[in-house]
């Protein structure tokens, strides 16, 4: 690499007795004073949330830290039951799965969202001119045979409640709800077309509300891994005490077929 393009970063830099993170002194401005949430957002924005920002932005991170025995969590427990030396190994493995249909799909609803702003604007104040751009990125999955991100849920119906939790502290704290009204309405179009009920799920809820406060695109899945791994961690802790990886693997062995 030429002298003239140094490796470099402008995130943290420390010294003997400093670490400085966007300009904050970790030891002196951040430890005790910003909470978890918080210390993300500086990471992705290069400052501290206002308090507006801090309580939605807390809320669609901790929304998704837990949600029971999920594959993300069971891939976990199964890898530390091979593993029980790599607790990282296992967090890990979890956080692999967090794809185009568990946790991911945060980042197609952003994606549709953020799109739609791009391209028009007029969804966002006339009613009729919404219903079209929602049955159109509706029609742009199903026509693929694809799921519409954001949509669906096989336990929260016919409302996700962490999807509606999180757009009233969005909509309380100021954040542009036009967000939110586009992916309600796709839920409705979603729903005439399949005949399905289709609640706005928690990742349709955080790719929208996201979107509203410019987390970059190619970001919005990072806070599901955010999230998820705090949780995953829980989940450890919880199969050192209470094992149920063991029991789901010979209970597996035990149904395989025989020939």
């Amino acid at each position: 690499m030429p002298a003239s393009d140094p490796v470099r970063s402008d995130i943290a830099w420390s010294s003997a007795d400093t670490v400085v993170v966007h300009g904050k002194n970790l030891c002196e401005e951040v430890l005790g004073t910003v909470n978890l949430g918080d210390f993300a957002y500086l990471e992705l924005f290069g400052r501290l949330p206002d308090p507006d920002q801090s309580v939605v932005f807390n809320a669609l991170v901790v929304a998704l830290v837990e949600h029971g025995l999920t594959p993300s969590a069971l891939v976990t427990r199964l890898t530390h039951l091979g593993a029980p030396e790599s607790l990282q190994g296992a967090v890990a493995a979890g956080l692999l799965g967090l794809g185009t249909t568990f946790v991911g799909t945060m980042e197609g609803a952003a994606r549709y969202c953020a799109e739609a702003a791009a391209t028009d604007t007029a969804w966002r104040t006339d009613d009729a001119a919404l219903e079209k751009v929602a049955d159109g990125i509706v029609a742009s999955f199903l026509d693929r045979r694809a799921a519409v991100p954001g949509i669906g849920h096989p336990v929260h119906k016919p409302l996700d409640p962490r999807a509606e939790k999180l757009f009233a502290i969005a909509r309380g704290h100021g954040i542009d709800p036009a967000n939110e009204r586009l992916v309600r309405a796709v839920r409705v179009a979603a729903e005439a077309r399949t005949g399905k009920v289709l609640p706005v799920n928690v990742t349709g809820a955080i790719g929208a509300v996201a979107t509203a406060m410019e987390v970059p695109l190619h970001v919005v899945r990072g806070l599901g891994v955010m999230a998820r791994a705090i949780g995953l961690v829980g989940h450890l802790v919880e199969e050192g005490n209470q094992p149920v990886a063991g029991h789901i693997w010979r209970e597996a062995e035990e149904r395989a077929t025989r020939r």
